[in-house]
């Protein structure tokens, strides 16, 4: 049973039943349930109405306004209803939990396996907080043995959606294993990679995705705005970008950690700005990339004060493990890490430093002038030793990985671990007092 028969409805209903399920599109529209009952799709998308003409002949799928009377024996019911914004903004989940009810009042006299699978587009813990409470209320039976819950997320473009349907970047799965595993064999004709995840994490990819796809059409096009005016073929330059698959369009740089710095991205970011603003351009998303990045930074700095304070605040040491802005380098020029070291110390903290790649006396040029600046007491808190760096530390702020790091962590068991890579282990994520920066 496939609920709602919008743009991710429709073709959902219909490539399933085209691939061998036989699927019954439920929709409250009678314009839309008439529509697709006389073979016609209820939405304009390239190549769907041969596909609906096809499902329809055959019988694999037909379309109701109510399910109530079919669903006591169906396998799977599938949500794709709209998830609207409301005025203020959230989600409406209105017609969400009417179908859920809906779903649950139907179920609730069968003892038949049942999953139901949320398309629709959610708030991370709307499944386990809205849709789990409303189908075991309404259906009054329990979620987890013959009645499962799963989300799964649909990455469709309208103009394009039955080709985005059968050739999807992955197929995206959170729930229980035999959720799991329901959804796998509903969509195994499927020719690509399943990523079975968390539900909350399910629901979040989506967002993150539809977040990112906005990101790349402002950026774009608040570059071209500028470029327009420096005569610059902004196509062009936008071709040649987007065939860097090793920096540009890749995960390069999508990883949740700490802020961006170093010699070349704060400078070149504000160079741009620059330029902008002596050409009378506003570039407001740009623009916010640097606020956003030193937000960060006293984010970091006030979570460890906070954590500090949390312990009685006696104990004022702070380790904090990696001072260059990259690992395997020694280049502290614009590091966030400098910056969160200055913010401590200026807060009265008693910082010690260690980093196995910066050596003060190495350093020269630029980079021997931004700390001689920034933290010009730098030879008194540097420590040659991880170990003794974090020695008697009420906070250990990690932002370089390694082995030796790892362990020399795991030795001190500081109570508090503040993880600004995300790469340090099991071993370290099991600590008491584990915090990951982003997660």
């Amino acid at each position: 049973m496939v609920f709602g028969l919008g743009y991710v409805g429709s073709v959902t209903a219909t490539c399933l039943a085209v691939r061998g399920h036989r699927v019954v599109g439920v929709d409250p529209d009678r314009v839309k349930v008439a529509a697709l009952g006389a073979g016609r799709p209820p939405v304009i998308e390239p190549g769907l109405d041969e596909l609906v003409a096809d499902a329809i002949g055959t019988g694999a799928l037909t379309a109701v306004g109510s399910a109530h009377d079919r669903l006591a024996h169906a396998d799977v019911s599938i949500v794709c209803v709209g998830t609207p914004s409301a005025p203020n903004g959230s989600t409406d989940l209105r017609q969400l939990t009417r179908v859920i009810s809906e779903i649950g009042s139907a179920l609730g006299g069968s003892d038949h396996p049942h999953t139901v699978v949320i398309r629709s587009t959610v708030p991370p813990g709307t499944v386990e907080d809205v849709v789990v409470s409303q189908l075991e209320l309404s259906s009054g039976r329990g979620v987890g043995t013959d009645l499962q819950v799963a989300m799964c997320p649909e990455f469709l473009r309208e103009g394009s959606s039955v080709a985005d349907f059968f050739h999807p970047p992955f197929l995206v799965v959170g729930g229980s294993s035999a959720a799991v595993a329901t959804v796998r064999e509903l969509f195994g004709f499927l020719d690509c990679a399943v990523h079975a995840v968390s539900i909350r994490s399910a629901e979040s990819i989506k967002f993150a995705g539809n977040a990112f796809h906005a990101l790349k059409v402002a950026f774009t096009n608040e570059l071209a705005r500028l470029y327009r005016t420096l005569d610059v073929d902004s196509r062009q330059v936008m071709d040649v970008f987007v065939r860097d698959r090793q920096l540009n369009v890749s995960p390069a740089y999508l990883r949740p950690g700490f802020a961006f710095g170093g010699s070349c991205l704060p400078k070149d970011l504000r160079g741009l700005l620059h330029l902008a603003r002596m050409n009378c351009v506003d570039l407001p998303v740009l623009d916010a990339v640097l606020v956003s990045n030193d937000m960060l930074v006293r984010d970091v700095a006030e979570r460890i004060l906070r954590g500090v304070d949390a312990r009685g605040g006696e104990n004022r040491r702070v380790a904090l493990i990696g001072l260059a802005f990259k690992q395997q380098t020694d280049d502290l020029r614009e590091s966030p890490n400098v910056a969160l070291a200055e913010i401590l110390i200026g807060k009265g903290l008693d910082v010690r430093i260690h980093d196995p790649v910066v050596n003060p006396t190495r350093l020269s040029g630029a980079n021997l002038r931004h700390v001689q600046k920034r933290l010009p007491h730098l030879h008194r808190v540097l420590y040659d030793d991880v170990a003794e760096a974090l020695d008697g530390a009420a906070v250990a702020v990690v932002g370089s990985t390694g082995p030796d790091v790892a362990a020399a962590v795991v030795a001190a068991r500081p109570p508090l671990v503040l993880d600004l890579d995300g790469r340090l282990g099991a071993e370290v994520e099991c600590l008491a007092g584990y915090e990951g920066v982003g997660w």
